[in-house]
């Protein structure tokens, strides 16, 4: 008898057009795509799903939601660091989501514009990604409590509109105050964001630069929560950096379906 991973491993082998075209049939899409796998340009770039249109946000959540499993956790945050465990529905998260969206539609966030994400480990970190995926926005995550250095030379080259960032992270014992680090990066960077989103933990409270900053409690408070946006299944859906370590960080852009093309 047929091990059942054996046989879907090695279909996904012979036959991948087969395979993830079957595959895809149980996400949400606005539009069907016109093709699975565009490879006219093998063996250096490939596309997949051409013709599709999707949001990534809308099949993580709001499917979930809509499908009656809006009581279920999406989200379990357990820290041993803080001793902080908090839980969050998929109903939750969805209205956190979209409030972030629209905070940053009111900051001029478009589709295709860049977010950056400087954060510890907190919820609101996911929601920062999730929210950008929801209005079509790439979005990039920077190790939180790289040196300013190393994050300036990322805002550089991802130019993002807005940072989502905290007041600070927590390592064992020691706390990293963030602030100062993304400012000092955003003073060596040529490119500069219009805004900054600073979530204020109990730790530390940053200070905020007027023009610049925002809170995020007090954004979120007077949010208009906003829907998600469709995109192309081709479109950039994020950027991750290398290390740097043997010379200038490169950007990995990773699509909405699939796909990842060094930058």
């Amino acid at each position: 008898m047929t091990n059942p991973y054996q046989k879907a491993y090695e279909q996904s082998i012979n036959d991948p057009e087969g395979f993830w075209g079957e595959a895809a049939q149980s996400c949400h899409w606005y539009k069907k795509w016109d093709k699975v796998l565009d490879d006219s340009r093998k063996p250096y770039f490939y596309r997949w799903f051409p013709g599709g249109m999707v949001n990534t946000c809308y099949n993580a959540i709001d499917v979930h939601v809509e499908n009656g499993r809006g009581d279920q956790d999406a989200i379990i945050y357990d820290s041993p660091v803080t001793n902080t465990i908090k839980k969050i529905t998929y109903s939750e998260l969805k209205d956190l989501v979209a409030k972030l969206a629209g905070v940053y539609a009111s900051l001029g966030v478009q589709k295709g514009d860049r977010i950056l994400i400087y954060m510890p480990m907190i919820p609101e970190a996911v929601v920062a990604m999730l929210a950008s995926a929801r209005i079509g926005a790439v979005y990039s995550v920077v190790f939180g409590g790289f040196a300013p250095n190393e994050l300036a030379t990322r805002i550089n080259d991802a130019k993002p509109k807005v940072i989502v960032s905290a007041s600070c992270g927590i390592e064992t014992q020691r706390v990293i105050p963030y602030k100062p680090l993304l400012d000092s990066a955003i003073d060596m960077a040529k490119s500069k964001p219009d805004h900054c989103i600073i979530v204020q933990r109990p730790m530390v409270t940053a200070d905020l630069v007027a023009g610049r900053d925002l809170d995020w409690n007090e954004a979120m408070s007077k949010a208009t929560p906003h829907d998600c946006v469709p995109v192309a299944a081709t479109d950039p859906l994020y950027i991750l950096y290398t290390s740097g370590t043997t010379g200038v960080p490169k950007g990995a852009l990773s699509g909405i379906t699939a796909g990842t093309w060094l930058l």
